[in-house]
């Protein structure tokens, strides 16, 4: 059994915690570990409020949150339409890179150790086992992705085989 499911999502600070919650309740249904379930839905909040800041203009008003649980291992996608990642080079023709290929994780910006911003991609990458950043072919926009393999609670009602 897998479990799949998207939000399409408006670009505003209210929308995280219903993507949080629904990733919580779906996890907690399944029963996953309650320690695996607070990693994930840190990395989604994470995920969903950079999307929310930094996923684009007036013009583009929305972000979408991709979860997929299957066997033993919970896959999350945010992408949104913003200016996407910064590529370290440009291809030799100057042209702008539109593969899709993974890029190295964005370097943040250096945080003060009392900033209340600019951790979430550390944060991501601290709570979850594999995290590609990659643009969006074709369009405007980033897609942050990650994997956690799961723990399954005791006496859980419906842990997953491949």
């Amino acid at each position: 059994m897998s479990i799949w499911w998207s939000l399409h999502l408006r670009r505003e600070a209210a929308s995280v915690p219903l993507a949080r919650r629904l990733l919580l309740g779906t996890m907690e249904a399944a029963g996953v570990d309650p320690d695996i379930c607070y990693d994930l839905s840190v990395a989604l909040s994470e995920a969903c409020a950079n999307a929310v800041e930094h996923g684009g203009d007036a013009a583009t008003e929305d972000y979408r949150v991709t979860a997929f649980i299957d066997g033993d291992t919970c896959r999350i996608e945010v992408t949104d339409s913003g200016p996407g990642f910064s590529r370290p080079q440009c291809p030799p023709t100057g042209q702008a890179a539109a593969d899709p290929a993974p890029l190295p994780a964005p370097a943040p910006a250096q945080a003060s150790p009392y900033a209340e911003a600019g951790r979430g991609l550390f944060l991501i990458e601290a709570l979850t086992d594999h995290v590609r950043y990659r643009n969006r072919t074709g369009r405007r926009g980033a897609v942050v992705s990650f994997d956690k393999i799961l723990k399954w609670r005791e006496g859980a009602a419906l842990p997953m085989a491949s």
